[in-house]
Protein backbone atom coordinates (compact mmCIF):
# COMPACT_ATOMS: atom_id res chain seq x y z
CA UNK A 1 0.00 0.00 0.00
CA UNK A 2 1.33 3.64 -0.94
CA UNK A 3 1.09 6.05 1.61
CA UNK A 4 0.73 8.82 -0.29
CA UNK A 5 -3.33 8.12 -0.20
CA UNK A 6 -3.64 8.93 3.17
CA UNK A 7 -1.43 12.07 2.85
CA UNK A 8 -4.10 14.05 1.54
CA UNK A 9 -6.12 13.11 4.75
CA UNK A 10 -3.38 13.27 7.52
CA UNK A 11 -1.71 16.47 6.19
CA UNK A 12 -4.68 18.57 7.00
CA UNK A 13 -5.98 16.97 10.39
CA UNK A 14 -2.08 17.24 11.74
CA UNK A 15 -2.45 21.04 10.41
CA UNK A 16 -5.34 21.77 12.00
CA UNK A 17 -4.54 19.85 15.62
CA UNK A 18 -1.11 22.29 15.42
CA UNK A 19 -3.27 25.19 14.42
CA UNK A 20 -5.58 24.77 16.91
CA UNK A 21 -2.66 23.91 19.98
CA UNK A 22 -0.62 27.09 19.04
CA UNK A 23 -2.98 29.48 18.61
CA UNK A 24 -1.92 31.10 21.91
CA UNK A 25 1.42 30.54 21.39
CA UNK A 26 2.31 31.05 17.22
CA UNK A 27 1.48 34.87 15.92
CA UNK A 28 -1.11 35.27 13.37
CA UNK A 29 1.74 36.03 10.68
CA UNK A 30 3.16 32.75 11.69
CA UNK A 31 0.40 30.62 11.43
CA UNK A 32 -0.76 32.18 8.55
CA UNK A 33 2.57 31.09 6.93
CA UNK A 34 2.09 27.96 8.11
CA UNK A 35 -1.45 27.28 6.50
CA UNK A 36 -0.73 28.54 3.32
CA UNK A 37 2.61 26.08 3.08
CA UNK A 38 0.12 23.32 4.43
CA UNK A 39 -2.15 24.06 1.68
CA UNK A 40 0.87 24.39 -1.06
CA UNK A 41 1.49 20.99 0.27
CA UNK A 42 -1.75 19.61 -0.33
CA UNK A 43 -1.71 21.55 -3.99
CA UNK A 44 1.23 19.32 -4.72
CA UNK A 45 0.05 15.96 -3.54
CA UNK A 46 -2.91 15.77 -4.91
CA UNK A 47 -0.99 16.38 -8.56
CA UNK A 48 1.16 13.47 -7.49
CA UNK A 49 -2.07 11.23 -6.98
CA UNK A 50 -3.12 12.60 -10.15
CA UNK A 51 0.20 11.40 -11.96
CA UNK A 52 -0.56 7.73 -10.09
CA UNK A 53 -4.12 7.14 -11.15
CA UNK A 54 -3.77 8.90 -14.60
CA UNK A 55 -3.32 5.38 -16.43
CA UNK A 56 -6.41 4.11 -14.70
CA UNK A 57 -4.98 2.16 -11.80
CA UNK A 58 -7.37 2.12 -8.25
CA UNK A 59 -5.39 2.45 -5.15
CA UNK A 60 -6.34 1.43 -2.06
CA UNK A 61 -5.06 2.62 1.57
CA UNK A 62 -6.26 -0.16 4.61
CA UNK A 63 -5.97 1.30 7.75
CA UNK A 64 -4.33 -1.50 10.29
CA UNK A 65 -3.91 -3.81 6.92
CA UNK A 66 -7.60 -5.36 7.50
CA UNK A 67 -9.01 -6.93 4.30
CA UNK A 68 -11.77 -5.52 3.21
CA UNK A 69 -14.80 -4.91 3.87
CA UNK A 70 -14.09 -4.94 7.60
CA UNK A 71 -11.88 -2.18 7.69
CA UNK A 72 -11.43 1.50 7.34
CA UNK A 73 -10.91 1.58 3.71
CA UNK A 74 -9.48 4.72 1.18
CA UNK A 75 -10.04 4.53 -2.46
CA UNK A 76 -8.22 6.85 -5.03
CA UNK A 77 -9.51 6.62 -8.44
CA UNK A 78 -9.47 8.97 -11.15
CA UNK A 79 -13.23 10.96 -10.15
CA UNK A 80 -11.23 11.16 -6.37
CA UNK A 81 -8.11 12.36 -7.31
CA UNK A 82 -10.03 15.23 -9.65
CA UNK A 83 -11.88 16.57 -7.03
CA UNK A 84 -8.86 16.28 -4.44
CA UNK A 85 -6.97 19.01 -6.83
CA UNK A 86 -9.87 20.87 -7.51
CA UNK A 87 -9.84 21.50 -3.81
CA UNK A 88 -6.76 22.01 -3.00
CA UNK A 89 -5.88 24.82 -5.59
CA UNK A 90 -9.33 26.26 -4.63
CA UNK A 91 -8.58 26.26 -1.01
CA UNK A 92 -5.21 27.59 -1.86
CA UNK A 93 -6.31 31.07 -3.44
CA UNK A 94 -9.01 31.47 -1.18
CA UNK A 95 -6.41 31.63 2.29
CA UNK A 96 -4.57 33.84 0.17
CA UNK A 97 -7.13 36.19 0.04
CA UNK A 98 -8.18 35.46 3.57
CA UNK A 99 -4.56 36.59 4.96
CA UNK A 100 -5.03 40.04 4.00
CA UNK A 101 -7.01 40.31 7.33
CA UNK A 102 -10.18 37.84 7.10
CA UNK A 103 -8.82 35.91 8.64
CA UNK A 104 -8.63 38.25 12.21
CA UNK A 105 -10.72 38.48 14.98
CA UNK A 106 -10.64 34.81 15.74
CA UNK A 107 -7.80 32.67 16.66
CA UNK A 108 -9.73 29.75 15.42
CA UNK A 109 -9.62 30.36 11.41
CA UNK A 110 -6.78 28.71 10.32
CA UNK A 111 -7.55 25.06 12.53
CA UNK A 112 -10.78 25.63 11.08
CA UNK A 113 -9.86 25.90 7.94
CA UNK A 114 -7.35 22.96 8.11
CA UNK A 115 -10.38 20.79 9.31
CA UNK A 116 -12.58 21.84 6.53
CA UNK A 117 -10.02 20.41 3.92
CA UNK A 118 -9.47 17.49 6.48
CA UNK A 119 -13.29 16.59 6.00
CA UNK A 120 -13.48 17.17 1.75
CA UNK A 121 -10.61 15.02 1.60
CA UNK A 122 -11.40 11.68 3.56
CA UNK A 123 -15.19 12.59 1.85
CA UNK A 124 -13.47 11.89 -1.54
CA UNK A 125 -11.19 9.70 -0.61
CA UNK A 126 -13.50 7.34 1.42
CA UNK A 127 -14.55 3.86 0.61
CA UNK A 128 -16.81 3.64 3.09
CA UNK A 129 -20.43 4.80 3.75
CA UNK A 130 -20.58 5.13 7.25
CA UNK A 131 -16.93 7.16 7.11
CA UNK A 132 -18.38 9.18 4.20
CA UNK A 133 -21.07 10.34 7.44
CA UNK A 134 -18.07 10.89 9.54
CA UNK A 135 -16.41 12.83 7.25
CA UNK A 136 -19.36 15.04 6.21
CA UNK A 137 -20.00 15.55 10.13
CA UNK A 138 -16.19 17.33 10.36
CA UNK A 139 -16.27 19.31 7.11
CA UNK A 140 -20.32 20.50 8.24
CA UNK A 141 -18.81 21.37 11.81
CA UNK A 142 -15.78 23.03 10.92
CA UNK A 143 -17.75 24.87 8.31
CA UNK A 144 -20.25 25.75 10.99
CA UNK A 145 -17.35 27.84 12.61
CA UNK A 146 -16.23 29.23 9.27
CA UNK A 147 -19.55 30.38 7.98
CA UNK A 148 -20.15 32.76 11.27
CA UNK A 149 -16.50 33.77 11.74
CA UNK A 150 -16.56 37.67 12.13
CA UNK A 151 -19.44 37.30 14.37
CA UNK A 152 -22.67 39.57 13.06
CA UNK A 153 -26.71 39.07 13.25
CA UNK A 154 -26.82 38.13 9.43
CA UNK A 155 -24.47 35.52 9.28
CA UNK A 156 -25.62 33.53 12.49
CA UNK A 157 -28.80 34.03 11.31
CA UNK A 158 -27.93 32.53 7.89
CA UNK A 159 -25.73 29.90 10.00
CA UNK A 160 -28.28 28.73 12.13
CA UNK A 161 -30.82 27.54 9.11
CA UNK A 162 -27.60 26.23 7.47
CA UNK A 163 -26.75 23.81 10.93
CA UNK A 164 -30.68 22.68 11.21
CA UNK A 165 -31.22 21.53 7.91
CA UNK A 166 -27.65 19.55 7.72
CA UNK A 167 -28.50 18.62 11.13
CA UNK A 168 -31.54 17.04 9.44
CA UNK A 169 -29.85 15.85 6.67
CA UNK A 170 -27.15 13.66 8.68
CA UNK A 171 -30.32 12.52 10.63
CA UNK A 172 -31.37 10.98 7.61
CA UNK A 173 -28.29 9.74 6.68
CA UNK A 174 -28.10 8.04 9.59
CA UNK A 175 -31.16 6.21 8.79
CA UNK A 176 -30.28 5.13 5.45
CA UNK A 177 -26.80 3.99 6.47
CA UNK A 178 -28.84 2.01 9.71
CA UNK A 179 -30.91 0.34 7.33
CA UNK A 180 -28.81 -0.88 4.59
CA UNK A 181 -26.22 -1.96 7.05
CA UNK A 182 -29.23 -3.99 9.15
CA UNK A 183 -30.33 -5.78 5.69
CA UNK A 184 -26.99 -6.12 4.19
CA UNK A 185 -24.92 -6.24 6.19
CA UNK A 186 -21.87 -3.85 5.13
CA UNK A 187 -21.87 -0.13 4.53
CA UNK A 188 -17.80 -0.52 2.42
CA UNK A 189 -19.64 0.76 -1.16
CA UNK A 190 -17.82 -1.72 -3.36
CA UNK A 191 -19.46 -4.46 -1.21
CA UNK A 192 -23.00 -2.90 -1.34
CA UNK A 193 -22.10 -2.99 -4.83
CA UNK A 194 -22.13 -6.66 -5.05
CA UNK A 195 -24.42 -7.32 -2.43
CA UNK A 196 -27.38 -5.10 -3.90
CA UNK A 197 -27.24 -6.50 -7.16
CA UNK A 198 -28.01 -9.80 -5.31
CA UNK A 199 -30.88 -8.32 -2.98
CA UNK A 200 -33.15 -11.06 -2.66
CA UNK A 201 -36.83 -9.95 -3.27
CA UNK A 202 -38.05 -9.33 0.21
CA UNK A 203 -35.56 -6.63 0.70
CA UNK A 204 -35.61 -5.08 -2.11
CA UNK A 205 -38.44 -2.48 -0.27
CA UNK A 206 -36.27 -1.31 2.46
CA UNK A 207 -32.92 -1.31 0.56
CA UNK A 208 -34.93 0.80 -2.01
CA UNK A 209 -35.79 2.95 0.63
CA UNK A 210 -32.73 3.48 2.10
CA UNK A 211 -30.86 4.11 -1.53
CA UNK A 212 -33.58 6.94 -1.93
CA UNK A 213 -32.81 8.36 1.48
CA UNK A 214 -29.79 8.84 0.52
CA UNK A 215 -30.27 10.81 -2.50
CA UNK A 216 -32.17 13.19 -0.49
CA UNK A 217 -29.28 13.81 1.19
CA UNK A 218 -27.03 13.99 -1.07
CA UNK A 219 -29.73 16.30 -2.94
CA UNK A 220 -29.48 18.50 0.05
CA UNK A 221 -26.14 18.99 0.27
CA UNK A 222 -25.90 20.23 -3.63
CA UNK A 223 -28.64 22.17 -3.12
CA UNK A 224 -30.78 20.36 -5.59
CA UNK A 225 -34.22 22.20 -5.75
CA UNK A 226 -36.13 21.91 -3.49
CA UNK A 227 -33.38 21.78 -0.74
CA UNK A 228 -31.57 24.48 -2.49
CA UNK A 229 -32.96 27.20 0.42
CA UNK A 230 -30.11 27.53 2.39
CA UNK A 231 -27.88 28.17 0.08
CA UNK A 232 -28.14 31.84 -0.72
CA UNK A 233 -28.47 33.45 2.64
CA UNK A 234 -25.44 31.10 3.74
CA UNK A 235 -23.22 32.16 1.16
CA UNK A 236 -24.03 35.82 0.56
CA UNK A 237 -23.62 36.22 4.38
CA UNK A 238 -20.44 34.50 5.17
CA UNK A 239 -17.05 36.21 4.36
CA UNK A 240 -15.75 35.98 1.24
CA UNK A 241 -13.07 33.61 1.27
CA UNK A 242 -15.15 31.65 3.11
CA UNK A 243 -17.89 31.70 0.20
CA UNK A 244 -14.84 30.92 -2.19
CA UNK A 245 -14.03 27.57 -0.60
CA UNK A 246 -17.60 26.81 0.14
CA UNK A 247 -18.02 26.86 -3.65
CA UNK A 248 -16.52 23.10 -3.58
CA UNK A 249 -19.18 22.49 -0.98
CA UNK A 250 -22.15 21.75 -3.50
CA UNK A 251 -19.90 19.71 -5.50
CA UNK A 252 -19.27 17.00 -2.83
CA UNK A 253 -22.91 16.17 -2.97
CA UNK A 254 -22.89 16.16 -6.65
CA UNK A 255 -19.92 14.08 -6.50
CA UNK A 256 -21.38 11.60 -3.77
CA UNK A 257 -24.60 11.20 -6.14
CA UNK A 258 -22.32 10.43 -8.85
CA UNK A 259 -20.54 8.12 -6.69
CA UNK A 260 -23.19 6.18 -5.15
CA UNK A 261 -25.32 6.33 -7.97
CA UNK A 262 -23.34 4.70 -10.03
CA UNK A 263 -20.99 2.64 -8.07
CA UNK A 264 -24.22 0.90 -6.02
CA UNK A 265 -27.43 1.99 -7.50
CA UNK A 266 -25.89 1.86 -10.99
CA UNK A 267 -26.73 -0.57 -13.84
CA UNK A 268 -25.00 -3.80 -12.66
CA UNK A 269 -27.39 -3.13 -9.46
CA UNK A 270 -30.11 -6.00 -10.91
CA UNK A 271 -33.52 -4.32 -9.98
CA UNK A 272 -32.25 -1.17 -7.98
CA UNK A 273 -30.23 -0.18 -10.87
CA UNK A 274 -30.54 2.97 -12.07
CA UNK A 275 -32.46 4.12 -9.12
CA UNK A 276 -31.30 7.91 -9.03
CA UNK A 277 -32.23 8.20 -13.54
CA UNK A 278 -36.05 8.95 -12.68
CA UNK A 279 -34.92 11.58 -10.51
CA UNK A 280 -32.09 13.63 -10.85
CA UNK A 281 -32.46 14.98 -14.37
CA UNK A 282 -35.78 16.78 -13.92
CA UNK A 283 -34.92 17.93 -10.78
CA UNK A 284 -31.06 19.66 -12.24
CA UNK A 285 -33.38 20.92 -15.00
CA UNK A 286 -35.72 22.64 -11.97
CA UNK A 287 -32.55 23.44 -10.37
CA UNK A 288 -31.01 25.67 -12.91
CA UNK A 289 -34.52 27.65 -14.28
CA UNK A 290 -34.88 28.17 -10.70
CA UNK A 291 -31.54 29.19 -9.89
CA UNK A 292 -31.42 31.23 -13.02
CA UNK A 293 -34.64 33.45 -11.74
CA UNK A 294 -33.09 33.98 -8.38
CA UNK A 295 -29.96 35.74 -10.53
CA UNK A 296 -32.15 37.74 -12.31
CA UNK A 297 -34.18 38.68 -9.31
CA UNK A 298 -31.14 39.29 -7.01
CA UNK A 299 -30.64 42.79 -5.65
CA UNK A 300 -27.10 42.21 -3.83
CA UNK A 301 -23.99 40.88 -5.96
CA UNK A 302 -22.51 38.51 -3.24
CA UNK A 303 -26.43 37.35 -3.24
CA UNK A 304 -26.53 36.93 -7.25
CA UNK A 305 -23.18 34.88 -7.07
CA UNK A 306 -24.45 32.49 -4.67
CA UNK A 307 -27.76 32.02 -6.67
CA UNK A 308 -24.91 31.48 -9.69
CA UNK A 309 -23.53 28.10 -7.64
CA UNK A 310 -27.33 26.52 -7.30
CA UNK A 311 -27.50 27.52 -11.67
CA UNK A 312 -24.10 25.56 -11.88
CA UNK A 313 -25.07 22.59 -9.97
CA UNK A 314 -28.22 22.61 -12.06
CA UNK A 315 -25.70 22.09 -15.09
CA UNK A 316 -23.61 19.80 -12.99
CA UNK A 317 -26.77 17.55 -12.50
CA UNK A 318 -27.69 17.60 -15.66
CA UNK A 319 -24.66 16.12 -17.20
CA UNK A 320 -24.10 13.31 -14.40
CA UNK A 321 -28.44 13.00 -14.83
CA UNK A 322 -27.86 12.13 -18.52
CA UNK A 323 -26.05 8.72 -17.28
CA UNK A 324 -23.81 8.57 -20.59
CA UNK A 325 -19.44 9.02 -20.57
CA UNK A 326 -19.83 12.07 -22.36
CA UNK A 327 -22.50 13.48 -20.13
CA UNK A 328 -19.94 12.68 -17.41
CA UNK A 329 -16.99 13.18 -18.68
CA UNK A 330 -18.82 16.81 -19.41
CA UNK A 331 -19.85 17.48 -16.27
CA UNK A 332 -16.24 16.61 -14.68
CA UNK A 333 -14.69 19.43 -16.95
CA UNK A 334 -17.31 21.56 -16.08
CA UNK A 335 -17.13 21.17 -12.33
CA UNK A 336 -13.93 22.42 -12.54
CA UNK A 337 -14.85 25.28 -14.29
CA UNK A 338 -17.30 26.20 -11.89
CA UNK A 339 -15.79 25.98 -9.04
CA UNK A 340 -12.37 28.17 -9.84
CA UNK A 341 -15.35 30.65 -11.78
CA UNK A 342 -18.08 30.90 -8.93
CA UNK A 343 -15.01 31.34 -6.51
CA UNK A 344 -13.13 34.42 -8.19
CA UNK A 345 -16.91 36.15 -8.10
CA UNK A 346 -17.14 35.62 -4.52
CA UNK A 347 -13.92 37.61 -4.28
CA UNK A 348 -14.30 39.96 -6.57
CA UNK A 349 -18.14 40.92 -5.04
CA UNK A 350 -16.35 41.78 -2.15
CA UNK A 351 -13.60 43.68 -3.76
CA UNK A 352 -16.34 45.32 -5.17
CA UNK A 353 -18.45 45.88 -2.10
CA UNK A 354 -15.67 47.62 -0.42
CA UNK A 355 -14.52 49.77 -2.99
CA UNK A 356 -18.25 50.97 -3.11
CA UNK A 357 -18.47 52.37 0.31
CA UNK A 358 -21.84 52.69 1.67
CA UNK A 359 -23.18 51.16 -0.85
CA UNK A 360 -21.50 47.75 -0.46
CA UNK A 361 -22.86 45.30 -3.55
CA UNK A 362 -26.36 46.47 -3.38
CA UNK A 363 -27.31 46.79 -7.07
CA UNK A 364 -28.29 50.05 -7.79
CA UNK A 365 -26.24 52.97 -8.72
CA UNK A 366 -23.38 54.32 -6.26
CA UNK A 367 -20.10 56.12 -6.49
CA UNK A 368 -17.53 55.09 -8.96
CA UNK A 369 -14.91 52.41 -7.72
CA UNK A 370 -11.06 52.80 -7.98
CA UNK A 371 -9.48 51.74 -10.33
CA UNK A 372 -12.90 50.41 -12.05
CA UNK A 373 -11.04 49.78 -15.60
CA UNK A 374 -9.43 46.42 -13.91
CA UNK A 375 -12.07 45.60 -11.85
CA UNK A 376 -14.65 45.69 -14.28
CA UNK A 377 -12.66 44.06 -16.79
CA UNK A 378 -11.93 40.85 -14.18
CA UNK A 379 -15.71 41.50 -13.55
CA UNK A 380 -16.68 40.83 -17.30
CA UNK A 381 -14.17 37.92 -17.76
CA UNK A 382 -15.81 36.04 -14.54
CA UNK A 383 -19.19 36.71 -15.74
CA UNK A 384 -18.31 35.27 -19.46
CA UNK A 385 -17.09 32.28 -17.22
CA UNK A 386 -20.21 31.72 -15.29
CA UNK A 387 -22.69 32.38 -18.26
CA UNK A 388 -20.87 30.23 -20.37
CA UNK A 389 -20.14 33.09 -23.71
CA UNK A 390 -16.96 31.84 -26.04
CA UNK A 391 -14.05 32.06 -26.26
CA UNK A 392 -13.61 30.78 -22.55
CA UNK A 393 -13.50 27.32 -20.92
CA UNK A 394 -17.18 28.03 -19.28
CA UNK A 395 -18.68 27.77 -22.66
CA UNK A 396 -16.55 24.62 -23.53
CA UNK A 397 -17.81 23.32 -20.51
CA UNK A 398 -21.52 24.22 -21.77
CA UNK A 399 -21.31 22.87 -25.16
CA UNK A 400 -19.65 19.20 -23.87
CA UNK A 401 -23.19 19.13 -22.15
CA UNK A 402 -25.13 20.05 -24.64
CA UNK A 403 -23.47 17.96 -27.22
CA UNK A 404 -24.01 15.20 -25.04
CA UNK A 405 -27.60 15.55 -24.01
CA UNK A 406 -28.32 15.40 -27.67
CA UNK A 407 -28.28 11.53 -27.64
CA UNK A 408 -30.53 11.52 -24.92
CA UNK A 409 -34.56 11.18 -25.04
CA UNK A 410 -34.58 14.80 -23.49
CA UNK A 411 -32.37 16.63 -25.26
CA UNK A 412 -35.30 19.18 -25.99
CA UNK A 413 -35.65 20.04 -22.56
CA UNK A 414 -31.95 20.07 -21.43
CA UNK A 415 -31.15 22.31 -24.65
CA UNK A 416 -33.75 24.49 -24.22
CA UNK A 417 -33.51 25.10 -20.88
CA UNK A 418 -29.92 25.94 -21.05
CA UNK A 419 -29.61 28.46 -23.98
CA UNK A 420 -32.83 30.45 -22.15
CA UNK A 421 -31.07 30.17 -18.63
CA UNK A 422 -27.92 31.29 -20.40
CA UNK A 423 -29.56 34.01 -22.01
CA UNK A 424 -31.19 35.31 -18.20
CA UNK A 425 -28.03 35.32 -16.64
CA UNK A 426 -26.21 37.09 -19.48
CA UNK A 427 -29.09 39.99 -18.83
CA UNK A 428 -28.31 39.90 -15.08
CA UNK A 429 -24.67 40.12 -15.51
CA UNK A 430 -25.35 42.66 -17.90
CA UNK A 431 -27.69 44.95 -15.98
CA UNK A 432 -25.30 44.00 -12.76
CA UNK A 433 -21.93 45.28 -14.46
CA UNK A 434 -23.90 48.02 -15.71
CA UNK A 435 -25.21 49.37 -12.65
CA UNK A 436 -21.72 48.92 -10.64
CA UNK A 437 -19.24 50.75 -13.76
CA UNK A 438 -21.23 52.85 -16.06
CA UNK A 439 -23.60 54.26 -13.97
CA UNK A 440 -21.51 54.79 -11.17
CA UNK A 441 -20.88 58.93 -10.42
CA UNK A 442 -20.10 61.34 -7.37
CA UNK A 443 -16.72 61.03 -5.69
CA UNK A 444 -14.76 57.80 -4.58
CA UNK A 445 -15.64 56.75 -1.22
CA UNK A 446 -13.13 54.03 -0.98
CA UNK A 447 -9.65 53.43 -1.70
CA UNK A 448 -8.89 51.39 -4.90
CA UNK A 449 -8.54 47.43 -4.40
CA UNK A 450 -5.23 46.97 -3.88
CA UNK A 451 -3.09 44.58 -5.74
CA UNK A 452 -2.94 42.27 -3.19
CA UNK A 453 -6.53 42.09 -3.34
CA UNK A 454 -7.00 41.28 -6.95
CA UNK A 455 -3.87 38.80 -7.11
CA UNK A 456 -6.41 35.59 -5.63
CA UNK A 457 -8.93 36.68 -8.33
CA UNK A 458 -6.68 36.49 -11.03
CA UNK A 459 -4.98 33.35 -9.82
CA UNK A 460 -8.46 31.31 -10.26
CA UNK A 461 -9.30 33.17 -13.51
CA UNK A 462 -5.69 31.59 -14.67
CA UNK A 463 -6.91 28.25 -13.74
CA UNK A 464 -10.23 28.75 -15.44
CA UNK A 465 -7.94 30.10 -18.67
CA UNK A 466 -5.13 26.55 -18.31
CA UNK A 467 -8.80 24.32 -18.37
CA UNK A 468 -9.15 26.09 -21.80
CA UNK A 469 -5.67 26.21 -22.92
CA UNK A 470 -5.02 22.76 -21.96
CA UNK A 471 -8.27 21.77 -23.01
CA UNK A 472 -7.64 18.43 -25.28
CA UNK A 473 -5.95 16.36 -22.45
CA UNK A 474 -8.45 17.50 -19.73
CA UNK A 475 -10.90 16.63 -21.32
CA UNK A 476 -9.90 13.22 -22.34
CA UNK A 477 -8.98 12.45 -18.76
CA UNK A 478 -12.48 13.83 -17.61
CA UNK A 479 -13.95 11.30 -20.52
CA UNK A 480 -11.61 8.36 -19.41
CA UNK A 481 -12.66 9.37 -15.70
CA UNK A 482 -16.41 8.79 -16.54
CA UNK A 483 -15.52 5.69 -18.42
CA UNK A 484 -13.84 4.22 -15.29
CA UNK A 485 -17.20 5.43 -12.92
CA UNK A 486 -19.49 4.19 -15.32
CA UNK A 487 -17.38 0.56 -15.54
CA UNK A 488 -17.24 0.00 -11.37
CA UNK A 489 -16.09 -3.46 -11.50
CA UNK A 490 -12.64 -2.36 -11.91
CA UNK A 491 -13.36 -0.47 -8.59
CA UNK A 492 -14.91 -3.40 -6.73
CA UNK A 493 -12.08 -5.98 -8.12
CA UNK A 494 -9.31 -3.07 -6.90
CA UNK A 495 -11.26 -3.13 -3.06
CA UNK A 496 -12.34 -6.64 -2.67
CA UNK A 497 -9.82 -8.50 -4.36
CA UNK A 498 -6.59 -6.25 -4.50
CA UNK A 499 -3.82 -9.08 -5.20
CA UNK A 500 -6.10 -10.28 -8.53
CA UNK A 501 -6.51 -6.53 -9.17
CA UNK A 502 -2.34 -6.49 -9.03
CA UNK A 503 -2.21 -4.65 -6.32
CA UNK A 504 -0.42 -4.89 -3.28
CA UNK A 505 -1.56 -7.34 -0.22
Amino acid sequence: MSHLIIAPVLLPLLAGTLLLLSRRVLSLEVRRWLNLTVVAAQVVLAAMLLVAVGTGDILTYRLGNWPAPYGILLVADRLAVWMLLITALLACFALLYAVRGTDRGSRHFHPMFQLQLFGLNGAFLTGDLFNLFVFFEILLLASYGLMVHGGGAQRVRAGLHFVVLNLAGSTLFLFAAGTLYGVLGTLNMADLAVKVAATPPEDLGPVRAAGLLLFGVFALKAALIPLHLWLPAAYAATSAPVAALFAIMTKVGAYCLLRVGTLIFGPEAGTLGGLYDDWLLPLALVTLLMGSLGVLAAVELRRQVAYLVVVSIGLLLIAFGLGSQAGIGAGLYYLANTSFATAAFFLLADIIAQARGARQDRLDPGPPIGSAGVVGGFFFITALLVVGLPPLSGFLGKFLVLRAALADPAWPWVLGLVLVTGLLGLVALARSGSLLFLRAAGPLEAAPPSVAALIPVAGLLALCLALLIWAGPLVGFAAATADQVLHPGAYVQAVLHPTAAGGTP
